[in-house]
Formats: C-alpha cells, structure tokens, sequence
C-alpha cells in the first residue's frame, strides 16, 4: 500500500508543471526555454500565484506569509521547517534567534554572505505556537517550496531538521541518523544536519553541524573557512 502522504503529494502535480518542476523524485528533462528561464522572474510568478493564501487553516493565525529569501541562483538552498514568531512579523525566513545562528553558520562556517544563498521552508505560514507543521498544512504548501527549488536549481540543499527531512525527502529517520550523511532529491544533492533551534538547545551539536557542513562546501569547492 502506498504511503497516503505520498498519494496526496502526487495528487498536486499540477501546480508544479505550472512552474516547470517534476513532481516526483526524478528530475524531468527541461526544454531549451526552461533551461534558459529566469530564476528571479519565476519566483516572483509563483509568489503571486500563491496570493493571499488560504489554503489551508495556518492563513486563519498568520500575518504574513514567509516566501522565501536569498539569491534565485544561489548554489545552495536552505530548507527549514516553518515561520516563527519573528519570521511571521517580518514575513522574512529565519530572522529570529535560530535566523541569527543559521547567519552565523552562513558567514561563519561558510565563508559566504546570507544573500549568496537562498532560504525557505517546507510551510509559508506560521504554525501557532511554533508547533510543527500538520501533515495537511506541509502537503498543501509543498508544491511550491518544490518549485522554488526547481526555480533557483542549487547545486545542493541543506535540510535544517527533522521536518524538513520528513517532508521533503519523506524520510522518517531521526535526523540524528540522517545527519552528515548524503542522501538526494530530484539528483540535487542533499545535505541533511540539525535546525539550528535545536543548536540553541543543545549548544555542544554545533560540532556536528560544522563537520555537516564543511562536507558541504568540499562538494563545491569552496574553501573551508578556519574554525574560530
């Protein structure tokens, strides 16, 4: 029997070939003028198509919806779980407490700026109380979390927690178990690590996150900034 999650995330194919993404695992060839599309341009296209979004109950508590922030050609992509209390203030991705340690992480651990990438999460709205997305709220906002990847094309994705593991990659590991290891969607390499409001928690995973992602920027090329 098929994972019903699974079944209703097929079911909303549709919205994705709006914006030239394939659905399922299994990256689809693009035609020529896919290839060439401009990824700023569809970002903003699909930010309009999702509207004021009601598609489900988290519209009822949110005040702003938190598209998505960074460069449309960024490298790597960031992929988190949901707004926060601060996100849903400034409708901007990680700009809490967690958003400065992930800045942190960015220009610290990385090397980079925050606007060299490109940052989402698996839902646009916040969850009341900052409890984890319900299956039907992440299923309806999937689709266009998939198609801002398919837009921006990264050379890799950096999974922030369990959530956005489940949801994305629809493993249900711990992210304990997942951690530091490679896994893929649509032939996008996947590196899998902990949220960092979990590194808020739990000061002393910081070191796993740096061995996370210094095999992230070996991948790339980049060089490996010097722990300080």
């Amino acid at each position: 029997m098929k994972n019903p999650i699974d079944k209703q995330l097929k079911a909303r194919g549709d919205l994705l070939k709006q914006f030239g993404a394939g659905y399922g695992f299994r990256r689809e060839s693009a035609e020529p003028e896919e290839k060439e599309r401009d990824p700023a341009e569809t970002l903003e296209k699909l930010r309009k198509r999702i509207g004021n979004c009601k598609r489900c109950e988290l519209c009822e508590t949110r005040k702003n919806i938190v598209f998505g922030v960074g460069d449309p050609g960024a490298r790597i992509l960031f992929v988190g779980e949901g707004p926060g209390e601060e996100e849903d203030n400034q409708g901007e991705p990680f700009v809490g407490r967690a958003g400065q340690l992930l800045t942190k992480i960015i220009t610290g651990g990385m090397g980079l700026r925050r606007e060299d990438v490109y940052i989402a999460n698996i839902v646009k709205c916040r969850p009341p109380e900052n409890r984890n997305p319900k299956p039907a709220e992440a299923i309806e906002c999937l689709p266009f979390l998939k198609a801002q990847i398919a837009a921006v094309n990264p050379e890799v994705i950096i999974c922030l927690g369990k959530i956005a593991v489940l949801y994305l990659l629809q493993r249900a590991e711990p992210i304990g178990q997942l951690r530091g290891r490679w896994t893929s969607y649509n032939d996008i390499p996947v590196m899998p690590t902990f949220h960092p409001s979990y590194l808020l928690r739990n000061p002393a995973a910081k070191a796993e996150v740096w061995e996370d992602i210094q095999e992230v920027l070996k991948k790339l090329g980049i060089p490996i900034p010097s722990k300080k």
